[in-house]
């Protein structure tokens, strides 16, 4: 698979997998309380960060769309299923 990146060098985020992006995430975090970049630099990243936490809790409701409970009759037996956590 063929990764597209952008005028940065950064992989597109809409490519990213949960858990590559939430690396980048955790590599900026990291970088921002280290301070040891400069403003323009920290700017930047703050904003790829933002985009990558956005890009996260996309895919966690995703996922969690997908997630069912099994549901069961009075005998025991499945019955069907519903959403884990109905709103």
């Amino acid at each position: 698979m063929v990764t597209e990146k952008n005028a940065e060098g950064h992989a597109d985020i809409s490519t990213l997998s949960f858990e590559k992006a939430l690396f980048q995430l955790e590599e900026i975090v990291q970088k921002l309380e280290r301070g040891d970049v400069e403003l323009e630099e920290s700017i930047a990243i703050y904003e790829r960060g933002d985009a990558l936490k956005a890009h996260c809790n996309r895919l966690l409701a995703q996922a969690e769309a997908k997630v069912e409970k099994i549901t069961t009759d009075s005998a025991g037996q499945p019955a069907g299923v519903e959403p884990l956590d109905p709103k």
